[in-house]
Order: structure tokens, then C-alpha cells, then sequence
């Protein structure tokens, strides 16, 4: 089952719940009674227990499991708390007052059925090597066949939002998530960022340096956007940082961009030591110079691709079109391939 299940024999808190389903863009199945509950309670991605039958449901002891969560019309009596722990529920939920959330709990079911996207952190192996150029660039090339997002994690970077050429398109930046608590659906950070032609941006506003970046959003950001994204590229920064070493232990896959000199090799070699985990990093090697197998093996990872230098990336960047204006550009056919590589061109992963 990829529909939720709502459980109770209320007929007014039923028109409730199909109400928000409905806003939700979803259609449950409704189980009258507790057998029927039991019979779709593990395979539903989500469980509403009206309070009319909690306690039967209780008494029926289904199978523990997560997303369970009473609902009512009004305010609850203490005993609702009781019986929604005797069930297995999360919380309780009481209708007007919980209507917002219980509408973005149900948008995640429809987001994210059984699949989420493919999360990719690009990283410059030293400075000025064309990572938040490139991290633009992957995630142009997969817009085309679904919807994809750079999440900027470098607040010190040039914002991919102007790489990309959305900074004067209206959006969410980090300047109101930084500090956002709760959950956070996938679809209302999805139709929030600034996007075009399938690509989103989320970054910070152009002025001072901003705040830093709190742990507790950016996990709930990078979820949410996984959720409601089929490829989701992180641009890090190259500094230490705590928060880094954890975003990059979230992603499928990191990518670093050496620049193939002795300088560049020799800063990448430095940044690839700090990652405990060497099998998820590949290199993109931009330029000519030291070669791929001296690359690779200095670094101790693999080279996915070497790309030239693209004539023109800083007139099409200046004119607001990102740096991908065509798929047969060295930036085009770069991104292209490592998408390929890394079986994107299922952009979903399973």
C-alpha cells in the first residue's frame, strides 16, 4: 500500500481527514472498524487513528511500527495521550489546530512513495577549482529529465543561486531556514525555492557574510529535499568543519575537483585524507596537466572524468543562463557522463 491509512468509524472526523488528504493531493484508504485497520497497519506509509477507536485498536495489539499518530476534533482529554501510547502512536493530533501539519505529513507520502533521490557533494580539491561550477552544472544536466536542487553549504562561496542564474527569482533562502524547527514536507521546500526549467537553488541572500549554518536544519533541508528531488547536489566547503564531515556522510556520493597541477594534486591529496570513507569519493579533473592514472593514484581515488575548460562559462554565468548552455559543451559532457557513472540516468535510487 503507498496510500495512507485512516482508522475510525467517526463520520465527522472522516470528512475531516479526507479533507486534508485531499489537499494533500492523495486519496487513503479508510478502514471502519479494527480488522480492517489490521489488515493494511504495516504496508500503509502513514497510520491516522481517530480517537473514536483508539482504544480498540490498543486492545487489538497491532505490530509496533513508526508513523502511527491519533486523531480528534477538539482538544484531548488525557486519556487520548494514554491510549495513543498503548497503540503505538507517535502523538496526538487534534483538528482545527494540527490541520497544517497533518497536510504536510500527507504531501510526504505522496512525495516520496518508496524511492529517494540521489544525493551528490561536490567539493573543491583547492581553491578556485570550479566546484561550485560544476555542482551548477550536474544539476542543470539532470533538470532536464526531473526536478533536481544545489543546496550551498559554502556561505564564504559565490551563491549558487547567482552561479545558476536565480538570485533575482523569488524563493526561500537560508536566511529563513537556518533556523527553521520541525519537519519540514518536501513538497512546500520544493515549491518555495527559486527554480527554473526544473532546476532549484537554495542559498543565502547577497550582503554580509550570514550566519552559520545550524546542524538541526540543514538534516532536516537535506531530507526533505532528497524526498522531493531526483538528484540533490550539496556544494561543501572546503574547510574543516563538523557539519561538513556529516553532510558528506549523508551523500551517495562525493566528488572532488582537482585542478591537474602539482599545487592542485597536492591540496586534493590533503582534502581527500580528511574523508573516512575512500570508496565514495570520485574525481573530476578540470584541465591539462598531470595526468589521470598519476592523478588517481596520488590521491587514492578514482578519476570518473577530465574535462577542458569551457569558452564563454563566464559570459553565459553573467547572463543568467548557468553554466550548462549546451550538452555538447566540456561542462555539459562532463556532468553528463559522471550522471551516467553514478546511474542517474535513473536519477532515483531505490
Amino acid at each position: 500500500m503507498t496510500t495512507p491509512l485512516l482508522v475510525t468509524a467517526d463520520e465527522s472526523l472522516l470528512d475531516e481527514l479526507l479533507r486534508l488528504a485531499a489537499a494533500a493531493g492523495t486519496t487513503p484508504e479508510v478502514a471502519h472498524d479494527v480488522p480492517a485497520a489490521l489488515r493494511g497497519w504495516l504496508s500503509a506509509p502513514l497510520v491516522l487513528v481517530g480517537a473514536d477507536l483508539a482504544e480498540a485498536v490498543a486492545r487489538a495489539g497491532p505490530t509496533r511500527r513508526d508513523a502511527v499518530f491519533v486523531v480528534l476534533l477538539g482538544s484531548s482529554p488525557d486519556s487520548v495521550f494514554q491510549t495513543a501510547l498503548a497503540c503505538g502512536a507517535e502523538s496526538v493530533a487534534e483538528l482545527p489546530r494540527s490541520e497544517g501539519w497533518l497536510i504536510e505529513r500527507l504531501t510526504d507520502v505522496v512525495d516520496t512513495g518508496p524511492a529517494r533521490g540521489l544525493t551528490i557533494g561536490v567539493i573543491g580539491g583547492s581553491g578556485g577549482a570550479g566546484a561550485t561550477t560544476f555542482a551548477c552544472a550536474l544539476a542543470q544536466v539532470a533538470g532536464r529529465s526531473g526536478p533536481s536542487v544545489v543546496v550551498d553549504a559554502d556561505p564564504l562561496g559565490p551563491g549558487v543561486d547567482r552561479v545558476l542564474g536565480l538570485d533575482l527569482v523569488d524563493g526561500v533562502r537560508w536566511d529563513s531556514l537556518g533556523h527553521a524547527t520541525g519537519r519540514l514536507s518536501a513538497r512546500a521546500l520544493r515549491d518555495s525555492l527559486p527554480r527554473r526549467e526544473g532546476v532549484a537553488a537554495l542559498s543565502w541572500y547577497a550582503g554580509p557574510q550570514p550566519r552559520p549554518l545550524q546542524a538541526f536544519a540543514v538534516r532536516e533541508v537535506l531530507s526533505a529535499a532528497r524526498r522531493g528531488h531526483d538528484l540533490v547536489v550539496v556544494d561543501l566547503p572546503r574547510g574543516p568543519d563538523p557539519l561538513v564531515e556529516e553532510i558528506t556522510s549523508r551523500c551517495d556520493q562525493v566528488l572532488v575537483v582537482v585542478a591537474p597541477s602539482v599545487p592542485g594534486v597536492s591540496a586534493a591529496v590533503r582534502l581527500c585524507g580528511r574523508f573516512p570513507e575512500p570508496g565514495r569519493l570520485g574525481l573530476v579533473v578540470r584541465g591539462a596537466g598531470v595526468e589521470d592514472d598519476a592523478v588517481a593514484s596520488l590521491v587514492r581515488a578514482p578519476v570518473l572524468v577530465r574535462m577542458a575548460d569551457q569558452r564563454g562559462l563566464g559570459e553565459s554565468i553573467d547572463l543568467g543562463l548557468g553554466p550548462v548552455r549546451t550538452r555538447r559543451g566540456p561542462l555539459g559532457r562532463a556532468a553528463s557522463n559522471v550522471l551516467a557513472g553514478l546511474g542517474a540516468t535513473r536519477v532515483r535510487a531505490a
